[in-house]
């Protein structure tokens, strides 16, 4: 024999061993291929939810390293068909791609190999990787391939009596790239990943399916956790089977505790109690309003209104109900402190109108001249003043209006010369009192502001009015200005009753009013400060107040020496002049 047939012979041996050795593994492969084909047909008829997302990952895991055996590839993976952005995705787990390798291959449903597989759903031998211009899409040379087989990803649902096939939709493809010895793929590669495929397919769906539940779940809980609504779920047996935080805040259920035992155990309110067993018990619907004290805030009476909603399932039975509580308590504070407000105006438009309506008419009466010129002249200074203060409650009602529509004060800015609009406010006040002083100390450089004289001469007026009606028995009221770092600060000092520490913060609020029984002899609308507020703040200042009960309070602002929105207009008016 020479030495041709001699090598040829060896040749031929070693084929045969290599045959025989993939016959055996084929062999095995096979039998294993079954035991995880009962193993997912197990798994399809007890429902998704019946395998976890980690068991079916292993299940392709172990799927991926026997189809790469099988077929004596170097290299396995499979891509999704992403439908938002029409491509074909590699996704994990993957053999010899590692996890930038995987994250870059992905292509377009409409190009290379990949697409047609997808498209066609007829496999694909690929003999030379990198020569092939099917594809230059998909990188081959930097992936290192140099030839593969793919198939198609099919999920088919079965009639179980008759077996036919209801439905057949394609998920994506699998490759087996770069077969050992460098050899190249045949005929029976590809039907045998056909087969191999076929099961793929159906733990990859059932796996996509888990984790889309996951997500979708993991979402909804994210969406109830954010919800500033208390949200409270209860099966029809009575566990609590979700409590956002705010649900949680409420009814003083730790953030971190899990949720163990009915909502009597974890809800200590009776009223919510009620609320939750009637809708449970009646299948209805209800909308109620209750009280109830956060716990370790006994005297912070909260309002909610309960609203419960059925959750049914997919027969139309009922699963549990769903509580939703809105915190209502500001919202029917400020409808109390709007009702309030509504009678309070309504007393101090009456008391300058009756005082109007009486000296008019005594006037009118005085035909014969009974009152002499001083007298008649009281009058008329009364029914001026009187006229003055119904104009400010209007100016007011009107000003809050269009602050709550949304719109700004109208500013007109000049030059406003502090010390004479102080001048001015405190010779007006002083006529309305005789238990009172005034104190006027401004430092002697104060300068000249751009501002709107008016709402100035309105803020002062405001605080100094306050400081005379909250300050009965009488005392100094001291108004003072300085410059302050580049500011001007005022402040309107009294020495009265005070203002007790719960109501500061919210003392600059509308309709807020301290409810006591020196105030109630006072009156007011609760609008006043609202609206100094606002208009130190439309220049671009601040305002706050310092008070100690039964001695007094100082209400402080800051104004700039120029509004900043008209900056750049005083500044281009001076460049001219």
């Amino acid at each position: 024999m020479d030495a041709d047939s001699k090598s040829l012979q060896i040749r031929i041996e070693e084929l045969e061993k290599l045959l025989s050795e993939k016959d055996i593994a084929v062999s095995a492969l096979e039998q294993a291929n079954k035991r995880l084909e009962e193993r997912i047909k197990e798994s399809e008829s007890q429902g998704p939810g019946a395998t976890s997302l980690s068991e079916l990952e292993e299940m392709i895991k172990r799927l991926m390293v026997r189809t790469s055996m099988l077929l004596q590839g170097e290299k396995c993976i499979f891509m999704l068909y992403d439908e938002d952005d029409g491509e074909l995705v590699a996704a994990k787990p993957a053999l010899g791609f590692n996890d930038a390798e995987v994250k870059a291959f992905r292509v377009p449903v409409t190009k290379g190999i990949s697409g047609e597989v997808f498209r066609d759903q007829k496999p694909v031998i690929l003999y030379d990787a990198v020569n092939d211009p099917r594809t230059i899409r998909e990188n081959v040379a930097l992936l290192k391939i140099t030839n593969g087989v793919c198939v198609p990803l099919i999920v088919e649902k079965r009639d179980e009596d008759t077996n036919k096939v209801l439905e057949r939709r394609v998920i994506g493809v699998l490759w087996v790239f770069n077969q050992r010895l460098g050899n190249v793929f045949v005929q029976e590669d590809v039907n045998l990943l056909s087969r191999y495929a076929h099961n793929l397919a159906s733990v990859v769906a059932s796996a996509k399916m888990y984790r889309e539940i996951i997500e979708e779940k993991e979402e909804l809980e994210h969406v109830i956790e954010s919800v500033y609504a208390g949200i409270v779920m209860v099966h029809q047996n009575g566990r609590v089977m979700q409590m956002n935080s705010s649900a949680r805040a409420m009814f003083g259920v730790d953030q971190n505790e899990r949720l163990t035992g009915d909502y009597v155990t974890l809800i200590k309110n009776d009223a919510v109690q009620q609320i939750i067993a009637k809708s449970l018990e009646e299948a209805d619907e209800l909308q109620e309003e209750i009280t109830s004290m956060p716990p370790g805030e006994e005297d912070n009476e909260r309002i909610y209104q309960v609203q419960t909603a059925l959750v049914r399932g997919e027969d139309q039975s009922v699963m549990g109900i769903v509580s939703i509580f809105n915190d209502i308590t500001e919202i029917r504070s400020i409808e109390r402190m709007k009702t309030a407000f509504v009678s309070t105006v309504s007393h101090e438009l009456r008391t300058p109108l009756t005082s109007i309506k009486g000296f008019i008419c005594t006037l009118l009466q005085d035909v014969d001249g009974f009152y002499d010129a001083e007298t008649v002249h009281e009058f008329y200074v009364i029914i001026d003043q009187e006229c003055d203060r119904l104009t400010r409650l209007i100016s007011d009602l009107l000003n809050v209006s269009r602050i709550e529509a949304g719109r700004a004060l109208d500013l007109n800015p000049g030059p406003v010369n502090l010390p004479d609009v102080v001048s001015k406010v405190v010779a007006a006040q002083k006529s309305y009192t005789n238990k009172h002083e005034f104190s006027v100390q401004l430092e002697d450089d104060l300068p000249t502001i751009v501002a709107d004289n008016d709402k100035v001469d309105q803020i002062l007026t405001n605080l100094t009015n306050n400081a005379v009606k909250y300050s009965p028995k009488g005392g100094t009221i001291t108004v003072s200005g300085k410059q302050s770092n580049g500011v001007i600060q005022m402040a309107v000092t009294d020495q009265g009753m005070g203002i007790p520490k719960e109501h500061i913060e919210k003392l600059f609020d509308r309709f807020h009013r301290i409810d006591n029984r020196d105030t109630r002899k006072v009156g007011g609308t609760g609008i006043g400060l609202y609206l100094v507020k606002h208009l130190v703040e439309a220049h671009g200042g601040r305002i706050w107040v310092e008070s100690e009960e039964g001695k007094g309070s100082s209400f402080i602002f800051e104004l700039p020496k120029c509004p900043p929105q008209f900056e750049d207009e005083q500044a281009e008016l001076a460049s001219e002049s």
